[in-house]
């Protein structure tokens, strides 16, 4: 599988998100606080099929703490007809490498409980004792030290 996986266009993050976490919803309702930080601490990145595609097929936005030296990744989505098929794991496995690159100490995320083991399993995230519900889902925090 040839992918392609680079900064995105915001719009297309927001439309994804949507599309997959939250379609009952509007755009407005899956925009994050700090979405659009000015000072190169968010990065949304897309999976691509090839340089051609004008969508992405899986995404992913990564908030860094500078002073904590960690990133959160968040609104990590893939296309419902993609799914199962390793895309999501190619995206995950380019965010850790790119913190491991860039010397980041932390990893991290607010998983939805029936998704943890998706992370436990496959990337040897850690789970804490951190839960909370939203929406009437239920959230636990994984993190991964590098």
């Amino acid at each position: 599988m040839n992918v392609i996986i680079k900064e995105c266009n915001y719009n297309d993050i927001l439309e994804l998100r949507r599309n997959v976490m939250y379609p009952e919803k509007d755009l407005d309702y899956v925009k994050v606080e700090n979405d659009q930080d000015q000072n190169g601490n968010t990065i949304h990145l897309g999976l691509y099929e090839n340089d051609s595609d004008i969508k992405p097929i899986s995404i992913v936005s990564l908030f860094l703490n500078k002073e904590k030296n960690e990133i959160q990744f968040r609104k990590f989505a893939t296309k419902v007809e993609y799914q199962n098929k390793g895309y999501g794991t190619k995206l995950l496995s380019y965010v850790i490498n790119y913190a491991k690159i860039n010397s980041i100490k932390r990893i991290w995320c607010n998983a939805r409980i029936e998704k943890s083991e998706f992370y436990i399993k496959k990337f040897n995230f850690n789970l804490t004792n951190q839960k909370y519900t939203k929406d009437g889902r239920e959230f636990i925090i994984l993190e991964r030290f590098l």
